[in-house]
C-alpha cells in the first residue's frame, strides 16, 4: 500500500475526534499549514491538522518506514513543537509493520508524540 491508501484510513481516525476544524492534504479539505526553513528552504507539512473544541491544535502524520529517517525525525520534531505551543499533540498513525520503526524513532530522538495503530 502507498501513503494515499493509508491516508483514507487515517482520515476516518481523525474524523472520530471531536474537532472544530479539520485540514488535510487529501482532496476536498483545506491544506494544513506549511512550515519552511529559511536556511534550507525545505518544507514541512502534516498530513492532517485539527483544532479541538477547547482550542488546542493537533497534528497528525501517517508514519511509514523510510530510507531517510533523519527527515522524518526533523518533521516530527517540528510538528511536535508547534503542537505543544498550541497546547496540542502530535499523533503518529502507524500501519501494521511500521509501528515498531515509528516507536523506535520517537524513543531514540525523544519526540513528544503519541503513536497509534491504524
Amino acid at each position: 500500500m502507498n501513503k494515499k491508501d493509508y491516508l483514507t484510513k487515517a482520515v476516518k481516525w481523525v474524523e472520530k475526534k471531536s474537532t472544530t476544524s479539520l485540514k488535510s492534504i487529501l482532496d476536498g479539505y483545506k491544506d494544513p499549514k506549511v512550515y519552511r526553513s529559511k536556511s534550507t528552504k525545505e518544507t514541512i507539512q502534516a498530513d492532517f491538522s485539527f483544532t479541538t473544541h477547547v482550542g488546542s491544535k493537533h497534528y497528525t502524520d501517517v508514519a511509514l518506514k523510510n530510507e531517510n529517517p533523519r527527515k522524518l525525525v526533523i518533521k516530527w520534531k517540528v510538528l511536535s513543537f508547534m503542537a505543544s505551543i498550541k497546547k496540542g499533540k502530535l499523533h503518529l498513525l502507524a500501519p501494521k509493520g511500521h509501528k515498531a520503526f515509528t516507536e523506535r524513532l520517537v524513543d531514540r530522538h525523544n519526540i513528544n508524540a503519541v503513536v497509534h495503530s491504524i
